[in-house]
C-alpha cells in the first residue's frame, strides 16, 4: 500500500587545482559540457588549495579559450576546498601531484581514496595538468586539450562504476 521512497544520491565530482581560477574551473565547465552531453546528472564543482581567490570569476583567458571551444564558464566562482568536501564527492580530482599533496594533508583518512590525478583517468604520458597562469594562449590551449582527453576517461569510469540495473 505505501511506497517507500528512495532517494538517489547524484554521483559527485570535485576538481581542484591550486587557486581555482585556470585548470579546475576550466574542468568543472568541460566536464559538465560532456555529462550532459553523456545524459549523465552528476553533481559537478572546482575548488582550490589556495583561498586567495574566493568569489571571483574564473582567469578571463581560461574562460576566453574555454568558450571559443563552446564551454560555459558563468556561473563558476573561486572557492577553497573544505573538509566537507571529501565526504560530499565521490571524486575528488587534482590536476597534479601538488594539489594531490594538499589535498591529502587536509583530507580524513576514510576519504584519501576518493583523490585522484585527473590524468589517471587517460592513457597519455602527462601525468599532470601544468599551471597555464603564467603562459600563453597555447598553454591555456594544451590546458584544454588535456582536461578534455582525461574528462572522457572519467565519464566512462562513472557510466561503468554507477550503472543502475
Amino acid at each position: 500500500m505505501f511506497e517507500k521512497k528512495v532517494e538517489k544520491k547524484l554521483t559527485s565530482v570535485l576538481f581542484v587545482c591550486l587557486g581555482n581560477i585556470c585548470r579546475s574551473p576550466t574542468a568543472e565547465a568541460i566536464f559538465r559540457h560532456k555529462a550532459a552531453h553523456a545524459g549523465l546528472a552528476i553533481h559537478i564543482d572546482s575548488a582550490g588549495t589556495l583561498g586567495a581567490h574566493i568569489g571571483t570569476s574564473p582567469d578571463k583567458r581560461s574562460r576566453a579559450v574555454g568558450e571559443e571551444r563552446g564551454y560555459d564558464f558563468k556561473k563558476i566562482k573561486c572557492r577553497k576546498v573544505e573538509v566537507r568536501d571529501f565526504e560530499r564527492f565521490d571524486y575528488v580530482v587534482a590536476m597534479d601531484k601538488d594539489n594531490v599533496r594538499n589535498l591529502l594533508d587536509i583530507c580524513p583518512q576514510e576519504y584519501q581514496q576518493k583523490i585522484a590525478l585527473m590524468m589517471s583517468f587517460c592513457d597519455a604520458q602527462e601525468m599532470e595538468i601544468p599551471d597555464p597562469y603564467y603562459g600563453g594562449k597555447r598553454g591555456f590551449e594544451y590546458v584544454l586539450d588535456l582536461i578534455e582527453l582525461a574528462s572522457d576517461g572519467l565519464i566512462e569510469q562513472i557510466k561503468v562504476r554507477f550503472a543502475r540495473p
